[in-house]
């Protein structure tokens, strides 16, 4: 069985409740019907009931009958998540009258559903930005305990079994913080390892920060950012396997490990990668992608308190599927 049909499998071994609030797009709605019919989670969405149903009956979708259709507009608990809104920002100024506006929004009111407990995900981007996928998580549901930065890890499913974990490698930020100070990557690399157990099925993460230098082969100001993160990590989560600074052959082939950093646990046996920037990450990951031919999976966002995941607005139902499994694989380990 492969990694993703691992993740669909144990999807499916502890029904999670997701909401997805584009209802009313094809593919969105398309990709609910399969996870439906394949009970995969429990689904909640968000949209228009006429809309939706008309959309589900010109697609020949049989299963939407199946989930929990939300009417933005005619919410039941809407006063109840308005009231509940403006007690979340009133510091920030927020009005009751702005707060009933605000959960008329999709985004916003699959977030309050996810803060009263009604729901333990939420996935969207077809049609919506970044920024308008991470407002609302992060104005209601805010970030887990002891983290300030939400990150992006990806899983890498390479063609060499020799690496990683019998080739799969897990790595972050590969999609949201431009330029983490050192506290901000320690969290990544906390984050990052954690998305490792709960969506890769990792049982041993072995972090690796990586660096152009290895164990003081180099020295600049970039290098000991890589170094106190190291430390700082450790502190956040003593029982953490991790070790940096270390260069990426260091971290993934035993004998270089060997050579650069001898004593090291982490040296040659990484399966968790942390990059010292996103510009690093992105490029990285995608050139594993495409001249490794790599599958890459995600981003997967991480360190908000529930998960809340957001895709790109040219992803296929199958990746809107996959990242149900993704998020309810998450959501299991953020209860």
């Amino acid at each position: 069985m492969d990694l993703i049909q691992k993740i669909i499998a144990r999807a499916k071994s502890n029904k999670q409740r997701i909401v997805l609030p584009e209802a009313e797009e094809e593919r969105t709605l398309t990709a609910a019907d399969r996870v439906l019919a394949d009970d995969m989670a429990d689904i909640i969405l968000i949209g228009n009931p006429e809309k939706v149903k008309a959309l589900a009956e010109e697609k020949g979708l049989k299963n939407i009958g199946k989930a929990t259709l939300i009417d933005p507009e005619n919410c039941p608990k809407s006063e109840e998540y308005a009231q509940l809104l403006a007690e979340l920002r009133k510091k920030k100024g927020m009005t009751i009258e702005q707060a009933r506006e605000l959960v008329k929004n999709p985004l916003y009111l699959g977030c309050m559903i996810i803060k009263t407990g009604d729901a333990d995900g939420q996935i969207s981007g077809a049609l919506s930005t970044t920024g308008e996928t991470l407002r609302p998580a992060l104005q209601i549901i805010k970030t887990a305990p002891g983290i300030t930065c939400v990150s992006g890890a990806m899983l890498l499913i390479t063609q060499k079994p020799e690496y990683g974990e019998n080739g799969v490698l897990v790595v972050g930020d590969v999609a949201v913080t431009p330029m983490p100070d050192a506290n901000q990557l320690s969290q990544i690399a906390v984050c990052t390892a954690q998305t490792a157990r709960s969506v890769a099925g990792f049982d041993d993460p072995r972090v690796a920060m990586l660096s152009f230098s290895t164990k003081g082969s180099a020295t600049h100001e970039v290098v000991d950012k890589v170094i106190e993160a190291t430390r700082l990590a450790k502190e956040m989560d003593p029982a953490l396997k991790i070790d940096g600074e270390l260069q990426a052959d260091a971290a993934l082939v035993p004998a270089v490990g060997k050579k650069k950093a001898p004593g090291s646990d982490i040296a040659g046996n990484a399966n968790v990668l942390v990059f010292p920037n996103l510009e690093v990450g992105n490029i990285a990951y995608k050139l594993v992608q495409r001249l490794g031919d790599a599958i890459a999976v995600g981003p997967i966002l991480q360190g908000i308190a529930r998960p809340v995941n957001d895709l790109s607005r040219g992803c296929s139902v199958d990746d809107i599927y996959y990242l149900v499994a993704i998020t309810a694989c998450q959501a299991m380990d953020a209860k």
